[in-house]
Protein backbone atom coordinates (compact mmCIF):
# COMPACT_ATOMS: atom_id res chain seq x y z
CA UNK A 1 0.00 0.00 0.00
CA UNK A 2 1.68 3.55 -0.78
CA UNK A 3 1.80 5.54 2.05
CA UNK A 4 3.37 8.91 1.84
CA UNK A 5 6.96 9.78 4.80
CA UNK A 6 4.57 10.43 7.52
CA UNK A 7 2.58 6.80 7.16
CA UNK A 8 -0.47 7.67 5.80
CA UNK A 9 -2.01 7.10 2.64
CA UNK A 10 -0.43 9.53 -0.21
CA UNK A 11 -3.66 11.22 -1.08
CA UNK A 12 -2.87 15.03 -2.41
CA UNK A 13 -3.80 18.12 -0.46
CA UNK A 14 -7.00 20.40 -1.38
CA UNK A 15 -6.56 23.14 -2.00
CA UNK A 16 -4.03 22.96 -4.46
CA UNK A 17 -2.02 25.67 -4.74
CA UNK A 18 1.67 28.01 -5.50
CA UNK A 19 3.11 31.10 -7.09
CA UNK A 20 0.62 31.72 -9.24
CA UNK A 21 -1.76 32.23 -6.19
CA UNK A 22 0.82 33.86 -4.59
CA UNK A 23 1.15 36.13 -7.65
CA UNK A 24 -2.34 36.88 -7.98
CA UNK A 25 -3.25 37.89 -4.55
CA UNK A 26 -0.09 40.13 -4.44
CA UNK A 27 -1.76 42.06 -8.05
CA UNK A 28 -4.96 42.60 -6.60
CA UNK A 29 -3.60 43.70 -3.09
CA UNK A 30 -1.18 46.50 -5.45
CA UNK A 31 -3.82 47.50 -7.55
CA UNK A 32 -5.32 49.38 -4.61
CA UNK A 33 -9.15 48.96 -5.45
CA UNK A 34 -9.80 45.67 -3.64
CA UNK A 35 -13.32 45.82 -4.93
CA UNK A 36 -14.88 45.02 -8.12
CA UNK A 37 -16.20 48.63 -8.88
CA UNK A 38 -12.73 49.71 -8.48
CA UNK A 39 -10.29 47.18 -9.30
CA UNK A 40 -9.74 44.69 -12.63
CA UNK A 41 -9.33 40.92 -11.07
CA UNK A 42 -13.13 40.66 -10.88
CA UNK A 43 -13.60 41.39 -14.12
CA UNK A 44 -10.75 39.34 -15.76
CA UNK A 45 -12.41 36.48 -13.58
CA UNK A 46 -15.22 36.65 -15.06
CA UNK A 47 -14.15 36.84 -18.79
CA UNK A 48 -11.67 33.93 -18.44
CA UNK A 49 -14.54 31.93 -16.78
CA UNK A 50 -16.92 32.94 -19.81
CA UNK A 51 -14.47 31.60 -22.37
CA UNK A 52 -13.58 28.67 -21.08
CA UNK A 53 -17.18 27.66 -20.95
CA UNK A 54 -17.90 29.13 -24.20
CA UNK A 55 -20.32 31.40 -22.25
CA UNK A 56 -21.26 35.37 -23.60
CA UNK A 57 -22.04 36.25 -19.77
CA UNK A 58 -20.91 35.08 -16.47
CA UNK A 59 -21.44 37.21 -13.23
CA UNK A 60 -19.16 36.60 -9.85
CA UNK A 61 -20.93 36.31 -6.87
CA UNK A 62 -20.41 35.67 -3.02
CA UNK A 63 -20.87 31.77 -3.40
CA UNK A 64 -22.91 29.51 -4.73
CA UNK A 65 -26.11 29.56 -2.80
CA UNK A 66 -26.20 32.95 -3.67
CA UNK A 67 -25.40 32.62 -7.22
CA UNK A 68 -28.60 30.13 -7.28
CA UNK A 69 -30.90 32.53 -5.42
CA UNK A 70 -29.89 35.53 -7.54
CA UNK A 71 -30.37 33.35 -10.63
CA UNK A 72 -33.86 32.00 -9.93
CA UNK A 73 -34.82 35.80 -8.83
CA UNK A 74 -33.76 37.01 -12.35
CA UNK A 75 -36.27 34.06 -13.91
CA UNK A 76 -39.14 35.31 -11.62
CA UNK A 77 -39.31 32.75 -9.24
CA UNK A 78 -41.18 34.92 -5.87
CA UNK A 79 -44.03 33.85 -3.71
CA UNK A 80 -46.76 31.94 -5.20
CA UNK A 81 -44.52 30.13 -7.86
CA UNK A 82 -42.91 26.72 -7.48
CA UNK A 83 -39.44 25.67 -8.27
CA UNK A 84 -38.56 21.31 -9.10
CA UNK A 85 -35.58 20.44 -7.65
CA UNK A 86 -33.80 17.05 -7.03
CA UNK A 87 -34.38 15.41 -4.13
CA UNK A 88 -31.35 14.09 -3.74
CA UNK A 89 -28.84 17.34 -3.71
CA UNK A 90 -27.47 19.57 -1.08
CA UNK A 91 -29.63 21.63 0.59
CA UNK A 92 -28.86 24.88 -1.21
CA UNK A 93 -30.90 23.85 -4.05
CA UNK A 94 -34.02 24.02 -2.23
CA UNK A 95 -33.38 26.64 -0.38
CA UNK A 96 -32.44 29.12 -2.66
CA UNK A 97 -36.09 29.07 -4.20
CA UNK A 98 -37.38 29.05 -0.22
CA UNK A 99 -35.86 32.23 0.69
CA UNK A 100 -37.31 34.03 -2.53
CA UNK A 101 -40.53 33.07 -1.12
CA UNK A 102 -41.36 30.13 -3.29
CA UNK A 103 -42.01 26.28 -2.98
CA UNK A 104 -39.57 23.43 -3.44
CA UNK A 105 -40.85 20.66 -5.05
CA UNK A 106 -38.68 17.59 -4.64
CA UNK A 107 -38.94 14.66 -7.51
CA UNK A 108 -36.82 11.71 -7.75
CA UNK A 109 -33.01 11.20 -9.26
CA UNK A 110 -32.12 8.44 -11.64
CA UNK A 111 -30.19 5.74 -10.38
CA UNK A 112 -27.41 5.85 -12.08
CA UNK A 113 -26.07 9.05 -12.69
CA UNK A 114 -28.26 10.53 -9.50
CA UNK A 115 -29.39 13.41 -11.47
CA UNK A 116 -32.76 14.47 -11.46
CA UNK A 117 -35.29 12.10 -13.27
CA UNK A 118 -36.44 14.22 -16.12
CA UNK A 119 -39.90 11.50 -16.34
CA UNK A 120 -40.32 13.05 -12.68
CA UNK A 121 -40.09 16.59 -14.01
CA UNK A 122 -42.71 16.05 -16.54
CA UNK A 123 -44.93 14.79 -13.94
CA UNK A 124 -44.47 17.44 -10.93
CA UNK A 125 -45.30 20.57 -13.42
CA UNK A 126 -47.71 22.95 -12.95
CA UNK A 127 -49.21 26.51 -13.60
CA UNK A 128 -46.77 27.64 -10.68
CA UNK A 129 -43.90 26.40 -12.04
CA UNK A 130 -41.26 28.83 -12.75
CA UNK A 131 -38.06 26.88 -13.15
CA UNK A 132 -36.49 23.76 -13.30
CA UNK A 133 -33.36 22.86 -11.60
CA UNK A 134 -31.12 19.85 -12.72
CA UNK A 135 -27.92 19.59 -10.42
CA UNK A 136 -24.76 17.89 -11.88
CA UNK A 137 -24.28 15.69 -9.25
CA UNK A 138 -20.59 14.79 -8.77
CA UNK A 139 -20.03 16.65 -12.15
CA UNK A 140 -22.04 14.02 -14.30
CA UNK A 141 -24.78 16.34 -16.19
CA UNK A 142 -27.86 15.54 -15.96
CA UNK A 143 -29.96 14.58 -19.22
CA UNK A 144 -29.78 17.86 -20.95
CA UNK A 145 -31.64 16.45 -24.15
CA UNK A 146 -34.44 15.50 -22.32
CA UNK A 147 -34.67 18.34 -20.28
CA UNK A 148 -33.70 21.08 -22.97
CA UNK A 149 -37.09 19.28 -24.40
CA UNK A 150 -39.64 19.86 -21.71
CA UNK A 151 -37.99 23.44 -21.43
CA UNK A 152 -38.63 24.04 -25.08
CA UNK A 153 -42.53 22.62 -24.74
CA UNK A 154 -43.60 24.21 -21.46
CA UNK A 155 -41.35 27.36 -21.18
CA UNK A 156 -40.20 26.67 -17.89
CA UNK A 157 -36.44 27.49 -18.38
CA UNK A 158 -33.72 25.58 -16.20
CA UNK A 159 -31.82 26.61 -13.95
CA UNK A 160 -28.33 24.33 -13.74
CA UNK A 161 -27.24 23.75 -10.69
CA UNK A 162 -23.24 23.93 -11.73
CA UNK A 163 -22.00 23.77 -8.41
CA UNK A 164 -20.14 20.07 -9.35
CA UNK A 165 -19.46 20.46 -13.00
CA UNK A 166 -16.86 23.40 -14.20
CA UNK A 167 -15.64 21.95 -17.17
CA UNK A 168 -18.05 19.29 -18.00
CA UNK A 169 -19.48 18.84 -21.56
CA UNK A 170 -22.49 17.45 -22.86
CA UNK A 171 -22.05 15.82 -26.63
CA UNK A 172 -18.99 17.95 -27.13
CA UNK A 173 -20.72 21.14 -25.32
CA UNK A 174 -19.95 23.34 -22.85
CA UNK A 175 -22.01 24.36 -20.21
CA UNK A 176 -22.26 28.21 -22.22
CA UNK A 177 -23.59 26.24 -24.99
CA UNK A 178 -26.43 24.47 -23.29
CA UNK A 179 -28.75 27.54 -23.75
CA UNK A 180 -29.78 28.00 -20.23
CA UNK A 181 -28.57 29.24 -16.91
CA UNK A 182 -25.96 27.56 -14.61
CA UNK A 183 -24.93 28.40 -11.02
CA UNK A 184 -21.55 27.35 -9.96
CA UNK A 185 -19.78 27.16 -6.71
CA UNK A 186 -16.01 27.82 -5.59
CA UNK A 187 -16.54 26.34 -1.84
CA UNK A 188 -13.26 25.29 -0.46
CA UNK A 189 -14.21 21.73 -1.44
CA UNK A 190 -15.09 22.60 -5.18
CA UNK A 191 -13.10 21.35 -8.24
CA UNK A 192 -11.50 25.27 -8.10
CA UNK A 193 -12.05 27.19 -5.05
CA UNK A 194 -11.57 30.54 -3.06
CA UNK A 195 -12.67 29.28 0.31
CA UNK A 196 -16.05 30.75 -1.06
CA UNK A 197 -17.15 32.40 -4.56
CA UNK A 198 -19.66 31.64 -6.78
CA UNK A 199 -20.97 32.66 -10.74
CA UNK A 200 -23.83 32.50 -12.45
CA UNK A 201 -23.49 31.59 -16.28
CA UNK A 202 -26.60 33.84 -18.51
CA UNK A 203 -27.03 32.92 -22.08
CA UNK A 204 -28.49 36.30 -22.54
CA UNK A 205 -27.22 39.73 -22.04
CA UNK A 206 -30.40 41.24 -20.63
CA UNK A 207 -30.50 38.27 -18.03
CA UNK A 208 -26.84 39.11 -17.02
CA UNK A 209 -27.73 42.88 -16.37
CA UNK A 210 -30.60 42.40 -14.29
CA UNK A 211 -28.54 39.75 -12.25
CA UNK A 212 -25.76 42.97 -12.02
CA UNK A 213 -27.83 45.74 -10.60
CA UNK A 214 -29.76 43.50 -8.15
CA UNK A 215 -26.31 41.33 -7.23
CA UNK A 216 -25.24 44.86 -6.29
CA UNK A 217 -27.71 46.45 -3.81
CA UNK A 218 -30.02 47.16 -6.75
CA UNK A 219 -27.94 49.94 -8.28
CA UNK A 220 -27.29 50.75 -11.77
CA UNK A 221 -24.00 51.27 -13.07
CA UNK A 222 -22.34 53.60 -12.29
CA UNK A 223 -24.73 54.97 -9.94
CA UNK A 224 -23.83 58.09 -8.11
CA UNK A 225 -26.62 59.22 -6.12
CA UNK A 226 -27.95 55.88 -4.77
CA UNK A 227 -30.85 54.96 -6.59
CA UNK A 228 -31.46 51.41 -6.05
CA UNK A 229 -33.58 50.89 -9.02
CA UNK A 230 -34.92 47.07 -8.03
CA UNK A 231 -34.90 44.64 -4.97
CA UNK A 232 -31.35 42.97 -4.49
CA UNK A 233 -28.30 42.42 -2.12
CA UNK A 234 -24.70 42.81 -2.02
CA UNK A 235 -23.62 39.14 -3.91
CA UNK A 236 -20.15 41.22 -5.25
CA UNK A 237 -16.91 39.10 -5.29
CA UNK A 238 -14.46 41.03 -3.69
CA UNK A 239 -10.71 41.17 -5.97
CA UNK A 240 -8.59 38.60 -3.81
CA UNK A 241 -11.29 35.83 -4.06
CA UNK A 242 -11.10 36.68 -8.16
CA UNK A 243 -7.58 36.65 -7.98
CA UNK A 244 -7.37 33.30 -6.43
CA UNK A 245 -9.76 32.00 -8.85
CA UNK A 246 -8.12 33.52 -12.14
CA UNK A 247 -4.85 30.95 -10.80
CA UNK A 248 -7.15 27.91 -9.65
CA UNK A 249 -8.67 27.94 -13.32
CA UNK A 250 -5.22 27.89 -15.33
CA UNK A 251 -5.21 24.27 -13.19
CA UNK A 252 -8.48 23.11 -13.78
CA UNK A 253 -7.86 21.29 -17.31
CA UNK A 254 -4.65 19.53 -15.89
CA UNK A 255 -6.78 18.21 -13.21
CA UNK A 256 -9.65 17.11 -14.84
CA UNK A 257 -7.60 15.23 -17.21
CA UNK A 258 -6.26 12.84 -14.50
CA UNK A 259 -9.31 12.14 -13.00
CA UNK A 260 -10.81 11.45 -15.98
CA UNK A 261 -7.53 8.81 -16.42
CA UNK A 262 -8.05 7.60 -12.57
CA UNK A 263 -12.10 6.84 -12.36
CA UNK A 264 -12.69 4.65 -15.03
CA UNK A 265 -9.60 2.26 -13.04
CA UNK A 266 -11.30 3.24 -9.58
CA UNK A 267 -14.78 2.15 -11.09
CA UNK A 268 -13.86 -1.12 -12.12
CA UNK A 269 -11.84 -1.81 -8.78
CA UNK A 270 -14.90 -0.36 -6.83
CA UNK A 271 -17.69 -2.88 -8.98
CA UNK A 272 -15.60 -5.49 -8.41
CA UNK A 273 -16.24 -5.54 -4.88
CA UNK A 274 -19.45 -8.38 -4.00
CA UNK A 275 -22.36 -5.60 -2.95
CA UNK A 276 -20.56 -2.30 -4.05
CA UNK A 277 -22.13 -0.33 -7.14
CA UNK A 278 -20.36 2.89 -8.31
CA UNK A 279 -21.98 6.05 -9.54
CA UNK A 280 -22.85 5.50 -13.61
CA UNK A 281 -22.22 7.97 -16.07
CA UNK A 282 -24.26 8.92 -19.26
CA UNK A 283 -22.04 8.69 -22.13
CA UNK A 284 -23.45 11.73 -24.45
CA UNK A 285 -21.67 13.46 -20.81
CA UNK A 286 -18.43 13.18 -22.61
CA UNK A 287 -16.36 15.33 -20.54
CA UNK A 288 -16.41 14.62 -16.47
CA UNK A 289 -14.42 16.86 -14.06
CA UNK A 290 -15.54 13.96 -10.82
CA UNK A 291 -16.57 16.05 -8.10
CA UNK A 292 -16.95 13.25 -6.27
CA UNK A 293 -16.00 9.43 -6.30
CA UNK A 294 -19.30 8.42 -5.43
CA UNK A 295 -20.35 4.84 -4.68
CA UNK A 296 -23.24 2.79 -2.88
CA UNK A 297 -23.94 -0.17 -0.72
CA UNK A 298 -27.68 -1.34 -1.79
CA UNK A 299 -28.89 -2.62 1.76
CA UNK A 300 -27.55 -0.44 4.47
CA UNK A 301 -29.23 1.74 7.01
CA UNK A 302 -28.56 5.15 7.34
CA UNK A 303 -26.84 4.02 10.93
CA UNK A 304 -24.86 1.42 8.91
CA UNK A 305 -23.64 3.78 6.13
CA UNK A 306 -22.71 6.43 8.48
CA UNK A 307 -20.82 3.85 10.62
CA UNK A 308 -18.76 2.62 7.11
CA UNK A 309 -17.84 6.04 6.57
CA UNK A 310 -16.42 6.99 9.65
CA UNK A 311 -14.53 3.67 9.80
CA UNK A 312 -13.18 4.79 5.85
CA UNK A 313 -12.05 8.03 7.72
CA UNK A 314 -9.98 6.14 10.38
CA UNK A 315 -8.46 4.08 7.84
CA UNK A 316 -7.19 7.41 5.76
CA UNK A 317 -9.81 8.27 3.35
CA UNK A 318 -11.58 11.50 3.28
CA UNK A 319 -14.90 9.53 2.92
CA UNK A 320 -18.06 11.45 3.59
CA UNK A 321 -22.27 10.03 3.59
CA UNK A 322 -24.26 11.20 0.53
CA UNK A 323 -26.73 14.27 0.98
CA UNK A 324 -29.21 13.45 2.72
CA UNK A 325 -33.13 13.54 0.90
CA UNK A 326 -33.73 17.37 1.29
CA UNK A 327 -37.06 16.31 2.68
CA UNK A 328 -35.46 14.68 5.44
CA UNK A 329 -33.64 18.02 6.80
CA UNK A 330 -36.07 19.87 9.04
CA UNK A 331 -34.68 23.25 7.71
CA UNK A 332 -36.28 22.11 4.18
CA UNK A 333 -39.88 22.18 6.04
CA UNK A 334 -39.21 25.83 8.08
CA UNK A 335 -40.70 27.72 4.79
CA UNK A 336 -41.36 26.38 1.42
CA UNK A 337 -41.93 23.07 1.42
CA UNK A 338 -44.66 21.48 -0.14
CA UNK A 339 -48.16 20.31 0.61
CA UNK A 340 -46.88 17.16 1.53
CA UNK A 341 -45.74 14.88 3.70
CA UNK A 342 -42.21 12.96 4.15
CA UNK A 343 -43.70 9.73 3.79
CA UNK A 344 -45.35 10.68 0.44
CA UNK A 345 -42.38 12.37 -0.97
CA UNK A 346 -40.30 9.57 0.50
CA UNK A 347 -43.00 7.39 -1.66
CA UNK A 348 -42.46 9.14 -4.45
CA UNK A 349 -38.72 9.47 -4.40
CA UNK A 350 -37.79 5.80 -4.37
CA UNK A 351 -34.15 6.29 -5.48
CA UNK A 352 -33.32 9.25 -3.42
CA UNK A 353 -34.42 7.73 -0.66
CA UNK A 354 -32.10 4.63 -1.22
CA UNK A 355 -29.39 6.94 -1.73
CA UNK A 356 -29.95 9.04 1.55
CA UNK A 357 -28.99 5.69 3.98
CA UNK A 358 -26.63 4.14 1.44
CA UNK A 359 -24.43 6.17 -0.52
CA UNK A 360 -21.02 7.68 0.26
CA UNK A 361 -18.81 9.53 -1.36
CA UNK A 362 -14.60 10.27 -1.52
CA UNK A 363 -13.45 13.95 -1.93
CA UNK A 364 -12.02 14.18 -5.51
CA UNK A 365 -8.62 15.15 -4.55
CA UNK A 366 -8.76 11.18 -4.44
CA UNK A 367 -8.42 10.77 -8.07
CA UNK A 368 -5.72 13.50 -8.34
CA UNK A 369 -3.50 10.78 -7.12
CA UNK A 370 -1.49 7.68 -8.54
CA UNK A 371 -2.80 4.33 -9.58
CA UNK A 372 -1.61 2.77 -6.98
CA UNK A 373 -3.86 4.93 -4.87
CA UNK A 374 -6.75 3.57 -6.27
CA UNK A 375 -5.93 0.16 -6.02
CA UNK A 376 -5.32 1.24 -2.15
CA UNK A 377 -8.87 2.53 -1.98
CA UNK A 378 -10.52 -0.11 -3.12
CA UNK A 379 -8.65 -2.41 -1.18
CA UNK A 380 -9.62 -0.40 2.24
CA UNK A 381 -13.33 -0.49 0.49
CA UNK A 382 -13.69 -4.44 0.24
CA UNK A 383 -11.81 -4.76 3.92
CA UNK A 384 -14.45 -2.76 5.27
CA UNK A 385 -17.60 -4.01 3.13
CA UNK A 386 -16.60 -7.23 4.56
CA UNK A 387 -17.19 -6.67 7.74
CA UNK A 388 -20.78 -5.15 7.62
Amino acid sequence: MSKNSRGVLDIPAWPQFGDAERAGLLRALEQGQWWRMGGSEVDSFEREFAEYHNAEHILAVTNGTHALELALQVLGVGPGTEVIVPAFTFISSSQAAQRLGAVAVPVDVDPVTYCIDPVAVEERITSRTRAIMPVHMAGRLADMDALGKISTNTGIPLIQDAAHAQGSEWNGKKLGELDSVAAFSFQNGKLMTAGEGGAVLFPKGEQYEAAFVRHSCGRPRGDLRYLHATSGSNFRMNEFSASVLRAQLSRLDSQIETREERWPLLHRLLSEIDGVIPQGRDERNNRNPHYMAMFRVPGLTEERRNEMVATLVERGLPAFAAFRAIYRCDGFWETGGPDETVEELARRCPVSEAINNDAIWLHHRTLLGSEQLMHDIAEIVADVVATL
